[in-house]
């Protein structure tokens, strides 16, 4: 796709992104949406959902900002599980430590995905979504019984792909609210899928700030270690 249509920018970002989850490497990334913006800057809510984790990987507020921005309805995630603009700015507001609007704008992600699960309640991924929500707002036992829930229904037995997704949907909840026990367990059964890196690379445990709490613990760092590059 690179050769046939090397102006093509989501083909460039998407390249680019596999060094992220390769390598932990946002430079490349980076140099690209530097490229598009600079060349092309009408084109970047096309990359929209590749220039976000890059920014929250390099703790780059006023990118991350940019890049919601830019974003469509549902800037972070994927078919299992799906999360919100107000989730996103909640995640941002944390990260500057503005618990207040943190607060705020997770009240309202968790208002919308009531809904979400309301209107399918027998839908894992809504369920992970919520649970995560609640971890965010400090709702520990409701977040770990629904984080629980998306395990229950969408199985990695029954669905290996979205099944991991779920498994590690329950250990960002258990790491937000403490529980590391339960989320250091839950990574390193689900980075033992098959088609784990896809969703839990090296790249995504190394980097993203939304398992922060888990460092420095030997055993989530034993996990990272095993994903690197060989």
């Amino acid at each position: 796709m690179l050769t046939i249509a090397p102006n093509y920018v989501e083909a460039k970002a998407e390249r680019a992104f596999v060094e992220v989850n390769w390598k932990a490497d946002t430079g490349p990334l980076h140099q690209v949406i530097d490229e598009i913006r600079t060349t092309n800057p009408a084109a970047m809510p096309k990359i929209a959902f590749r220039w976000l984790p890059c920014a929250l990987a390099e703790r780059d507020i006023a990118a991350a900002k940019d890049a919601l921005l830019a974003s469509d309805e549902f800037p972070l995630g994927q078919q299992a599980g799906n999360f919100t603009r107000p989730f996103v700015e909640g995640v941002i507001a944390r990260m500057t430590n503005d618990e207040h609007n943190a607060h705020l704008a997770f009240t309202a992600a968790r208002a919308e995905q009531e809904k979400t699960v309301q209107a399918e309640p027998n839908y894992g991924p809504a369920w992970c979504v919520l649970g995560v929500i609640d971890a965010a707002l400090g709702r520990k036992e409701d977040a770990l019984r629904e984080g629980r829930h998306a395990v229950e229904l969408l199985p990695v037995q029954k669905d290996p792909v979205n099944g991991m997704v779920m498994m590690k949907y329950l250990a960002m909840i258990a790491a937000w609210v403490g529980e590391k026990d339960l989320a250091c367990e839950q990574l390193a059964t689900a980075v033992r899928c098959p088609i784990s890196g896809m969703d839990l690379s090296y790249g995504e445990l190394k980097l993203m700030p939304w398992w922060d709490s888990l460092r420095g613990d030997p055993r989530f760092e034993k996990i990272v270690a095993s994903l690197a590059p060989k």
